[in-house]
């Protein structure tokens, strides 16, 4: 991590170093935000926008596959190496014993 001192222009410039711009993959164009502290300040660059828009994601992750029912998700996967039976596992970890998963 590089440490610079830079120094304040009359106009309230400054210039980052071209080995810190570097270090941080800040090219020309970049926006920085600046916050302000009693401490002093700190400059973190603003993340790149995608140009997705939430929208743009809707059926991302579609299927045409049928629906798993809820029953099937729960039924016990084999775990016979570890000494524990497969229900017990499914049940541990799912709350299907328990009724946690139920058609709504």
């Amino acid at each position: 991590m590089a440490t610079a001192t830079i120094t304040l222009s009359s106009k309230g410039q400054i210039v980052i170093p071209k080995e810190v711009r570097d270090e941080l993959h800040w090219d020309a164009g970049t926006q920085i935000s600046l916050v302000s502290s009693a401490s002093g300040v700190t400059l973190r660059a603003v993340p790149k926008k995608t140009g997705r828009k939430l929208a743009d994601l809707i059926g991302l992750f579609k299927h045409d596959d049928p629906h798993l029912p809820i029953e099937e998700l729960c039924n016990p996967v084999d775990h016979s190496d570890d000494g524990e039976s497969a229900e017990e596992v499914s049940n541990t970890l799912y709350g299907c014993e328990r009724g946690l998963y139920r058609r709504a």
